[in-house]
């Protein structure tokens, strides 16, 4: 009787304190902790640098996009910032200019970027071309500067002329493999070309939401696929990890189009229970491998820190309040952060991880900026 007795006391504590567990790991306000993880963002680290190459070196590079565009956002966000941020993102751009000169695209890819020549010659990578076109554009964007001009419309002009050369309108970011990611970072640094420079390429825009329709869509999901061929071969299917970052490039393209995408990400793919959010890798009856982009998973819940991660950029992006603060919650929880001298980090992620969330908590500023400019060319 009296293990009875415990067991439904346990079981009543339960119903009364887990539906409100979620209570106590609120996380800061989106302002402090954007304020807290750009304290910890701007220290230098080389050991974390090199903990990231020795797992994967697009860690690096990523992690360098998205600290120069969470940059732009604060320095657009508070003109105070300006110079401290222009300093910073213009260190970054010359330093990876220079490694990228020095060693080759391989520098900043994975090893089996050796395994199979490039269909298009001469090699490059839409990845390293696309992402790097978006900071220079973003660094303009904030303060314009002759110097970086001429780099961005260089990287802009290459990757359309490889885009036209494919069928799907895109460009290897690895030998005879076109990621949706990569390729909707290039069209939103095309975009921030025509925001700078007044050019139009609106009809290059809806010919490749037209292609996508078509070729890149996984049925029934309604989601665009994550990897495929230049021919349009299927690779991956839709990924956590990539999804949420492409529609997020897909709203400078076409806005309805790219909400569209979020709201079936998140049905697919975002998960909540008592307050708490995560994201999955993949679709439930889509599922895959897991690869070092995607990072590990939880069982069960099959939470992914990788979709997690991306999933607070996505819901951030598209104003989606009650998804991010579950989402943060769950950093709260589970993430481990870690304080010092008003500066945060989290344990259980990375730098990348770190600049990610940060970029997510800031955004907004930037897009905007391109929206607006671009309109005002049109009038």
């Amino acid at each position: 009787m009296r293990s009875f007795a415990r067991v439904r006391a346990l079981a009543l504590a339960a119903v009364l304190w887990l539906p409100a567990l979620h209570c106590f790991y609120e996380a800061p306000t989106r302002a402090e902790l954007a304020r807290r993880l750009s304290a910890e963002a701007v220290r230098e680290r080389p050991e974390a640098v090199a903990a990231l190459r020795q797992t994967n070196a697009e860690w690096d590079f990523m992690g360098r996009t998205y600290l120069v565009l969470a940059l732009a956002n604060i320095a657009l966000q508070d003109p105070t910032q300006t110079n401290t941020s222009l300093t910073m993102i213009d260190q970054i751009l010359t330093t990876t200019l220079e490694l990228e000169a020095r060693h080759g695209m391989r520098y900043f890819l994975l090893p089996y970027a050796s395994a199979a020549p490039f269909v298009v010659q001469p090699e490059r990578s839409q990845f390293l071309d696309g992402e790097i076109a978006l900071m220079l554009g973003a660094r303009r964007l904030v303060k314009e500067d002759p110097r970086w001009a001429s780099v961005q419309r260089e990287r802009v002009d290459r990757m359309i002329e490889r885009m036209e050369q494919s069928p799907t309108l895109s460009a290897e970011s690895y030998p005879d493999e076109a990621w949706t990611f990569c390729n909707a970072v290039a069209l939103a640094a095309i975009a921030m070309q025509d925001a700078l420079e007044g050019s139009d390429h609106r009809a290059l825009f809806q010919r490749w939401i037209a292609m996508a329709e078509e070729r890149l869509i996984d049925r029934p999901s309604g989601l665009l696929i994550s990897s495929y061929s230049l021919g349009g071969t299927r690779r991956d299917g839709p990924e956590g990890s990539s999804i949420f970052m492409a529609a997020h490039c897909l709203q400078l393209i076409d806005a309805a189009w790219a909400g569209a995408q979020y709201q079936r990400a998140k049905a697919a793919l975002i998960r909540e229970t008592l307050g708490f959010g995560w994201a999955r890798e993949w679709p439930a009856d889509r599922a895959g491998p897991v690869d070092i982009d995607s990072g590990p998973t939880v069982p069960l819940l099959a939470a992914n820190a990788g979709a997690s991660g991306m999933a607070v950029l996505g819901a951030a992006a598209f104003g989606d309040e009650e998804t991010l603060r579950a989402l943060l919650r769950s950093l709260e929880l589970a993430a481990v952060p870690i304080e010092l001298d008003g500066a945060r980090r989290y344990a259980a992620s990375n730098s990348v991880g770190d600049a990610v969330l940060l970029y997510a908590l800031v955004q907004g500023p930037l897009w905007k900026t391109i929206q607006a400019r671009r309109a005002g060319f049109r009038s």
